[in-house]
């Protein structure tokens, strides 16, 4: 589990591809994985990773095809910059909001507006993940966890501030950008037990 506080941003120093895989090296910025075993789970733009290998400031993972193709992991290369954030332990704070790792869908960037020394990212996702956007409600993108400002026809929008916008990838963002989401695991369980029990008690005539 995470908390969606990204921790910063490591950049991928190799791609190898064998087989039904990739083997993705990313180096960390200095003293932030020195600890860290392998077999750890880490969070890289909000996908969460197993660590498979350690050589000092960088660590290694295998990515299989499946996650490739359902997050933006697969349109990433090297030297490209990416969110990361350990494992949380049951000691730590909760300062966003618990996310599994675990993307529902692909959003992408259609437009920006500075807002004083902040920004206001406007996020267009599948239909899939629209019925879990409320305003107010929590949203993880690239790792990150959100407040949603307003809910949108096709997605939503969100406020970044200086800090997210400084420690994130999200602050090098534009227009086109494709990000992961993930659907807070709360409101995916209200809905989808509040749609099941309306069918439950309303069946569609026929």
């Amino acid at each position: 589990m995470f908390t969606g506080i990204v921790q910063g941003r490591a950049r991928i120093a190799a791609l190898q591809r064998d087989q039904e895989l990739v083997r993705l090296t990313v180096r960390f910025p200095a003293g932030s994985i020195e600890d860290v075993k392998t077999g750890a789970s880490v969070a890289l733009d909000g996908v969460c990773l197993t660590v498979t290998g350690l050589s000092g400031q960088e660590a290694t993972f295998d990515v299989m095809q499946v996650t490739l193709d359902i997050t933006t992991l697969g349109q990433r290369g090297v030297d490209d910059e990416v969110n990361f954030e350990r494992a949380m332990k049951a000691s730590d704070e909760i300062g966003g909001h618990l996310l599994s790792g675990h993307v529902a869908a692909v959003g992408e960037v259609t437009a920006i507006s500075e807002l004083g020394h902040g920004r206001l990212l406007r996020i267009a996702v599948p239909e899939v993940v629209r019925p879990y956007v409320f305003a107010k409600g929590y949203i993880g993108v690239d790792g990150a966890s959100l407040t949603i400002v307003d809910r949108l026809d096709d997605g939503f929008t969100v406020s970044l501030i200086p800090e997210t916008l400084a420690l994130t990838t999200l602050g090098a963002a534009s227009v086109g950008r494709t990000v992961n989401i993930e659907i807070d695991s709360q409101t995916r369980a209200v809905v989808d037990t509040v749609e099941r029990v309306l069918a439950e008690r309303y069946p569609a005539a026929g």
